[in-house]
C-alpha cells in the first residue's frame, strides 16, 4: 500500500502540470500584494522608490510595477507565461543580489523565495492547466 501511495507512476502523470499550476497560483497571486501598492503609489505620482540599476526612480517604480502585477496576473491565468517569468526572474535577482545583498537572510528571504521559485516555473512551464494550453489546441 505504502509503495504504491509513493509509485513514480502514480504521481508523474499529472504531477508536473499541477506542481505548475499550484506555484503559479501561490507566487502570482503573492506578488500582486507586492505590486498593486507600487500600482497606486504610481497611479497617485508618488515617486518615494529606490534606483537601484541607475535609471531613475520613476523607471524603476513603472518596470518593477510592470513586473509584479502584469506579468502576476499572466502568470495567474497562465498566458505567455515564460515570457511573464523574465521580467519578475529579473526584478527579483535585482532585489536579492542588488537591494538586499547586504541584508541578513531574514530580510532577503522573501526575495529569494520568489526568485527561486519563478526559475522553478520557467523550468515547468505553465503546464496543461493554463491559457497556453487552451491556445496550443
Amino acid at each position: 500500500m505504502i509503495r504504491k501511495l509513493f509509485s513514480s507512476s502514480l504521481w508523474s502523470a499529472n504531477a508536473t502540470d499541477w506542481a505548475s499550476l499550484i506555484l503559479r497560483l501561490t507566487f502570482g497571486l503573492l506578488m500582486l500584494s507586492h505590486g498593486i501598492p507600487k500600482l497606486m503609489k504610481l497611479m497617485d505620482g508618488n515617486m518615494e522608490f529606490g534606483d537601484p540599476i541607475g535609471i531613475g526612480v520613476p523607471a524603476s517604480l513603472a518596470l518593477t510595477v510592470f513586473a509584479e502585477v502584469l506579468c502576476s496576473v499572466l502568470i495567474v491565468i497562465g498566458l505567455w507565461t515564460r515570457l511573464a517569468l523574465i521580467p519578475l526572474i529579473i526584478t527579483m535577482a535585482v532585489a536579492v543580489f542588488i537591494v538586499h545583498i547586504n541584508d541578513d537572510l531574514g530580510t532577503m528571504e522573501s526575495a529569494l523565495l520568489y526568485l527561486l521559485s519563478y526559475c522553478a516555473l520557467f523550468l515547468l512551464g505553465s503546464g496543461k492547466y493554463s491559457v497556453d494550453a487552451i491556445l496550443k489546441k
